[in-house]
């Protein structure tokens, strides 16, 4: 399947803040899982228009479990972008709120969750 394909399948099923604000670097299917491994793009935060960044590289991978898929479990390994503000010398990122709290799980994945029970 073409990454075009790909990515086009995955904008419909994966949350939409990491299929915009992330490039799909590869995929896996294994026996009962589903690994989708994302970098995110280099474009600068909206929070820090007008000062000058420049990309220093990513934080490490972090893997959250999301809504499975024709049951299998759906594992989302995502590499966060960090950039330098160059006037203050400190290490900016985006603040994305990808991961619900105390989990290891998307956002609205626990939310979906939450309503079951």
């Amino acid at each position: 399947m073409s990454s075009e394909a790909l990515l086009s399948i995955a904008k419909l099923l994966l949350p939409e803040v990491v299929v915009s604000y992330f490039e799909l670097a590869k995929h896996e299917v294994k026996e009962k899982e589903i690994h989708f491994y994302f970098k995110e793009l280099n474009n600068t935060p909206e929070e820090f228009k007008g000062v000058t960044l420049s990309s220093k590289g990513f934080f490490a991978e972090a893997t959250v479990q999301d809504f499975p898929i024709r049951g299998k479990h759906v594992f989302l390994h995502i590499t966060r972008r960090r950039w330098l503000n160059e006037t203050t010398g400190k290490v900016v990122r985006r603040d994305w709120q990808l991961v619900a709290k105390g989990t290891r799980m998307t956002s609205e994945f626990a939310t979906f969750l939450k309503e079951l029970y």
